[in-house]
């Protein structure tokens, strides 16, 4: 048996911002999720480079002191710069 599904919110063109998934609901029913989009992550403005220890997600979603992985409080600077950019303003 086939089932039609038609979208629920937005237009029906398959563009970057209308992206689904068909979920199962407990009623048996098969509707389309829309998802969102991926982070891409904080980035350190020196180097370009993806800082470590920081979860890859939106501001909105995740607060930034759930993200670090030892669950400290670090220093502002820290938080935007990767470590060797950040040893570098350090000893200067």
């Amino acid at each position: 048996m086939v089932w039609w599904l038609t979208y629920q919110k937005r237009h029906s063109y398959a563009t970057k911002s209308n992206q689904t998934r068909v979920v199962k609901t407990p009623g048996g029913k098969l509707v389309y999720q829309y998802t969102k989009k991926r982070a891409s992550g904080p980035k350190c403005p020196v180097t370009g480079k993806k800082i470590q220890g920081v979860c890859v997600a939106h501001l909105s979603i995740l607060s930034f002191r759930y993200c670090v992985r030892d669950k400290k409080a670090l220093e502002k600077k820290a938080a935007k710069k990767t470590l060797l950019c950040l040893k570098q303003h350090l000893e200067i």
